[in-house]
């Protein structure tokens, strides 16, 4: 703390001292104003204005420091100078008196909350800084609240001092008037109960109730300025159409249909999206193809002498067809057909906020109106723009499942999870892989030890890593491929050139955002199209959910997200929810495989989030061990001092199983006690779970308890 927080605390802490040290609040008592009220009347009716100058100095200084008596000060402000002079002196001293203690609390508590508290406060932080007046405004109509309390709890917030003045003079204007009132009749009133009638109660409970009535009415305004020059039709044929099939589109349908809503479902291409075509259904055939060949090539290690596998890639590939017909089903037009969703099979085009206008396949076209939309059109994969890209010919994740035939030399641009995961695949099929990343390191979203383990075993299977280089240009010379690229791991950088035969493109994916009607209705779409946290658009009917919407671009949140979408188009406005991001997984496949919940350290330390690590190495595991399979770690972040998970790493195999245990923690506030004291089965992975968490029940045991413990121990002994 620095000396100028000290010295206001210093004199803070005077102030009240001498207050309670001489008792100055039996001069702030109703009897005592009520037995010198003759004596104040004539002290004002003699020096009128050096009267209000002492009254206004007292109520500043009573409500500036928090001191209880402003509520008798505002009777004997009415009783002394009337209702006019009277409300005009307690509204402005109070609201000052009001602000100074607002900025004590800041000046003296607010850093120290947020650094330790920042991460439970964000969702509150971000709501005061967008209707923080709004809130304070209410908080002031209702006499239920202590303003003190007010005062000082909205001093460690965002919202500004200037918000903080003018609306606390507004606000407490209703009740300053009603007391400055009942004032006036001071001698009829012999306690402050007296003044606070059921009839006035309920009138300050309607005027709490006003700001949120005004906030509909605003919000029904700009409603309908954004739909001016629309014709809303007077009745709709559906209460929800759902654009695009993927696994946010899938699911939204899904909900609208179990709750008896009628509701179009349109996909022009194939249902299922991504994650049943291109992304995580055939990737993970492909990994589980790759993982059996890494296991026999260390048949060794298992104690086999020799072990050795056959196969032709044609055929590998030709699984992974195999299993996306396998779950096809799940997501066909025949299943969501008889769950009740009508499922059209073309491309859809908003043409007006209820209208959507449909192009079957077969050529048919027609016109839907609809209550509600959501957009759930996904993504694609990003195609930077380098020159030579098209002439060399390039794979992405939505074309590499055609090949037929392994690539001898297979360049991977991106070191993202999906680059990963198909670099080591493919590898282990037996291409020679050569990964080149723009960033220091691959899976930058991971913490650094995350990202060299990874590296390591990539280089222990043959992979060749080049991070911190840019790709420039391709060329073909000689009939041969070539990257040319730009090596910035040291100074000066210097040119690379690397030779390859297919070239798989996995930079990261970007939202579909055009060909459906957004830039006719204005609806902002940048990298992803704009929500709020309803997941509304520029209309409050048009809602987005999905890799489309983000701002994460995982098949489980797009699920997630469409819970909140699909309730919120058919129940708005009698119900809807907020989007709730606060415990997002995800798991990228690559061997060892890695799992993440909640932050990790990197980004606590951006975010200056106090946290206290726990780590179980995976190599001390029984099972483990017996696996084969004993390498890598299991991280925890916990509150300082306390078991509250803030985030967990897990590297090793299964790592994507395994964080389920934590994901269900931190959603339902389960802390590292309660883990430790569940029972998990010998010999299993999961049994890494309760380890960490001994780990760190040890690293918090009570030493001096112990101490003591041990010489109870001893005394017994005799």
């Amino acid at each position: 703390m620095n000396i100028r927080r000290l010295f206001v605390l210093a004199a803070l802490a005077g102030l009240l001292l001498a207050y309670f040290a001489f008792d100055l609040g039996r001069f702030l008592s109703l009897d005592y104003f009520k037995g010198q009220q003759e004596a104040i009347e004539a002290w004002r009716a003699a020096q009128p204005l050096k009267a209000a100058l002492a009254f206004f100095v007292a109520y500043v200084l009573v409500t500036g420091l928090s001191l209880p008596g402003a509520a008798v000060m505002t009777l004997v402000g009415g009783a002394a100078f009337g209702l006019l002079w009277g409300l005009l002196l307690v509204s402005f001293a109070s609201s000052l008196g009001a602000t100074l203690a607002f900025l004590a609390s800041r000046f003296l508590l607010r850093d120290w909350v947020q650094k330790r508290f920042g991460e439970r406060l964000r969702a509150i932080n971000a709501g005061i800084e967008k209707d923080g007046g709004f809130y304070l405004f209410t908080l002031r109509l209702v006499p239920v609240f202590p303003f003190f309390v007010i005062n000082l709890l909205m001093g460690l917030t965002p919202i500004r001092t200037r918000t903080f003045y003018w609306v606390s003079q507004l606000g407490m204007l209703a009740g300053t008037l009603v007391y400055v009132n009942a004032g006036t009749q001071l001698a009829k009133i012999d306690s402050l109960s007296g003044i606070l009638s059921p009839g006035l109660l309920g009138s300050f409970a309607l005027l709490g109730v006003f700001p949120l009535i005004a906030k509909k009415i605003v919000e029904t305004l700009a409603a309908r300025k954004v739909y001016a020059g629309w014709q809303k039709p007077t009745r709709f044929d559906r209460n929800l159409v759902v654009i695009g099939a993927g696994s946010a589109g899938l699911v939204t349908a899904y909900i609208a249909a179990a709750v008896k809503a009628k509701v179009t479902l349109v996909e022009k291409h194939k249902l299922g999206g991504d994650c049943l075509n291109t992304g995580c259904v055939p990737s993970k055939a492909l990994i589980r193809s790759a993982k059996l060949l890494s296991h026999v090539q260390r048949s060794p290690e298992f104690g086999i002498r020799d072990a050795r596998a056959e196969f032709d890639f044609a055929e590998v590939m030709e699984r992974v067809q195999r299993i996306i017909k396998t779950v096809e089903p799940h997501d066909s037009v025949e299943r969501y057909t008889g769950l009740g969703v009508e499922v059209i099979e073309g491309s859809a085009r908003i043409v007006s906020p209820w209208e959507v206008e449909v192009v079957r396949n077969s050529g048919e076209s027609e016109r839907l109106s609809t209550r509600s939309i959501v957009i759930a059109t996904g993504g694609r994969p990003f195609v930077p723009p380098l020159p030579g890209l098209d002439e060399v010919g390039f794979l992405t994740s939505d074309t590499v499942w055609d090949l037929r035939e392994l690539p001898k030399r297979l360049l991977v641009l991106g070191g993202g999870p999906i680059g990963c995961e198909l670099t080591q695949a493919f590898a282990r099929f037996g291409s020679q892989v050569t990964q080149v990343q723009q960033a220091p390191r691959i899976m930058v979203r991971e913490d650094p030890e995350v990202s060299e383990m990874v590296i390591q075993r990539f280089r222990a299977e043959g992979i060749t890593v080049l991070v911190s280089h840019q790709a420039m240009a391709f060329v073909v010379e000689g009939g041969e491929k070539i990257l040319i690229a730009e090596d910035r791991s040291q100074e000066p950088a210097r040119e690379v050139r690397i030779a390859f035969d297919a070239l798989l493109v996995a930079v990261g994916r970007v939202a579909n955002l055009h060909g459906y009607g957004l830039e006719d209705l204005g609806i902002a779409a940048t990298r992803t199209v704009e929500t709020n946290e309803f997941l509304q658009t520029r209309y409050p009917n048009i809602y987005a959910a999905g890799d489309v919407a983000g701002p994460f671009q995982f098949t489980h949140t797009a699920a997630h997200q469409a819970w909140y979408a699909a309730v919120n188009a058919l129940f708005d406005p009698f119900r809807k929810f907020r989007a709730d991001y606060s415990v997002i997984p995800w798991s990228t496949f690559v061997e060892p495989e890695v799992a993440r919940v909640g932050i990790n350290e990197s980004e606590a330390r951006e975010r200056n989030i106090p946290y206290e690590v726990t780590v179980y190495g995976l190599d001390d595991l029984d099972r483990a061990i017996a696996d084969g399979e004993a390498h890598g770690f299991i991280k925890v972040l916990t509150v300082p001092g306390k078991d509250r998970i803030l985030g967990v790493t897990i590297v090793g195999e299964h790592g994507g199983d395994l964080i389920a245990e934590y994901v269900l923690a931190m959603r339902h506030g389960i802390g590292l006690n309660k883990i430790l004291g569940t029972i998990h089965i010998y010999p299993t992975l999961a049994e890494a779970n309760k380890y960490v968490a001994g780990n760190w029940k040890k690293a918090h045991a009570p030493q001096k308890l112990l101490a003591w413990v041990a010489r109870f121990h001893a005394w017994r002994r005799g």
